[in-house]
């Protein structure tokens, strides 16, 4: 590895690091929750240890990995145990450069409750993710987990996972990590909505220009447009 490659390597393990603190500090992982990989431009991959604490992560501590989850660099830590479901984003989609799973609490109460947040009721979202899915159930660390999102990933940047958490996808790290921080956002407004009455969706002549938007913002990935129309607006 040169020593630029070398320099690419060590900011974006250092930057994993700082979303691992921010996840931390924002009360989206508890203990050894959440993980993240990162791909790199030579097809391997950056990951996060299992076992650890998001706010004791260190640099040293990230692996170094293949597409199978082997270790390429000696190191006494070892992979989460979620990695094969980051392994599916990245098989599903070469559009995908990281991979973020935590368990945001207001997110992931619509997840536990097996409730969908395909509102298009607030205008930065509709912009950045569209209408958000729960996934089927499946069990942590087994392929039940990265089938279940499969047929999911084709058009949705961020799903829910039922019972679970939920996960982000992105072209980088920062993408990964501002979609999961847009998903709690709305999670929040939209309960907030709910307990005052109700959301208002935007009406369909609206959503359709909103996604058109997309192109001049230079917003990357896939967008589900809208799983279904307000009311009235079919």
């Amino acid at each position: 590895m040169s020593d630029n490659e070398t320099l690419k390597v060590n900011h974006i393990k250092e930057q994993i690091c700082d979303i691992c603190y921010k996840m931390w500090q924002l009360g989206w992982v508890a203990a050894n929750d959440g993980n993240i990989t990162v791909k790199l431009e030579d097809g391997t991959y950056l990951a996060t240890p299992t076992g650890i604490s998001k706010s004791f992560i260190t640099p040293d501590k990230i692996v170094h990995i293949d597409n199978s989850g082997k270790l390429l660099e000696n190191s006494e830590y070892r992979p989460s145990s979620e990695i094969k479901m980051h392994m599916r984003c990245y098989q599903e989609r070469d559009d995908i450069g990281a991979v973020l799973h935590a368990h945001p609490p207001v997110a992931t109460g619509y997840a536990v409750a097996n409730v969908a947040l395909d509102e298009y009721s607030m205008i930065e979202t509709v912009i950045a993710l569209g209408s958000i899915p729960v996934t089927p159930y499946g069990t942590p660390s087994t392929y039940e987990v990265p089938d279940a999102i499969a047929p999911y990933l084709g058009i949705h940047d961020v799903v829910l996972l039922q019972n679970h958490g939920a996960l982000s996808v992105g072209a980088d790290l920062l993408t990964a990590y501002y979609r999961m921080e847009t998903l709690e956002l709305f999670a929040k407004i939209s309960l907030n909505a709910h307990l005052l009455g109700g959301a208002k969706e935007i009406s369909r002549e609206n959503i359709d220009r909103l996604i058109s938007m997309r192109e001049s913002y230079k917003v990357t990935g896939k967008h589900p447009g809208y799983k279904k129309y307000p009311k009235g607006n079919e």
